[in-house]
């Protein structure tokens, strides 16, 4: 095993020099991680509305269920996707296993429910902000819960990229239904852990630095949008 100082040389000389290899796991992390985070706004952030904006029957068991399912372990989803595209589940006849498309399903089931309650938290604040003009203007459920997508787009911007966050950080189900094969399904964190085991810290610590700053960026971008949502709101 290389010692610690060669270790952080090899890593930064893999990261400045865009590596192909590091490049290319990158790459493939961040479409999974993209595509996982459309999907899960996509189905997300309606369904917030959907629960922030109207009272039916069994809305309190939803709101259970979806706060409940943010915490799911992620070994959890990995198994139940991996069960379901295997060839003996219900999916098997697509042959998604072990390719990016099943570690985007395993990223979007367990992404969609923080979507979903973080942007039901946002938006009723909101709709409880607005409803007697909403009233007023006789809106529609469906009108309603257009206005108060467009009109929290700053704050769910912030709720989208939590998720994404979350979906760039996963291991666990990816690595379960991926199976981390080189140049196929091997994603940031799946191949940290692998580089790790082998011995090989210099990439392992490419990775973590590239995943790293995607964090900060992140993080960064939550701050931003926030502040410019709070200066849309005061003038």
């Amino acid at each position: 095993m290389m010692g610690f100082g060669e270790a952080w040389g090899l890593a930064l000389a893999l990261v400045l020099e865009a590596d192909r290899d590091l490049l290319e796991i990158v790459g493939l992390s961040l479409r999974v991680s993209l595509a996982a985070t459309a999907i899960a706004c996509l189905i997300g952030l309606p369904l917030g509305a959907l629960l922030a904006a109207t009272r039916f029957p069994g809305r309190g068991a939803l709101l259970i269920l979806v706060n409940a399912l943010m915490g799911l372990p992620p070994v959890v989803v990995g198994l139940v996707v991996y069960l379901s595209l295997s060839r003996a589940g219900p999916l098997g006849f697509l042959g998604l296993l072990y390719t990016p498309a099943a570690m985007i399903i395993a990223q979007t089931v367990l992404i969609t429910p923080i979507t979903a309650a973080l942007s039901r938290q946002v938006l009723e604040t909101l709709h409880d902000e607005y409803d007697p003009q909403f009233r007023s203007f006789g809106l529609t459920r469906r009108q309603t819960i257009g206005a108060l997508l467009i009109d929290g787009r700053f704050a769910l911007a912030t709720v989208a990229l939590a998720g994404f966050g979350r979906a760039i950080a996963e291991v666990g189900a990816v690595m379960i239904v991926g199976g981390n094969i080189d140049h196929l399904t091997r994603v940031m964190t799946t191949a940290i852990a692998l580089e790790t085991s082998k011995g090989d810290l210099a990439l392992a610590l490419a990775l973590g630095i590239v995943l790293l700053a995607l964090a900060l960026t992140v993080n960064a971008a939550v701050y931003g949008l926030r502040a410019g949502a709070m200066r849309a709101a005061h003038a």
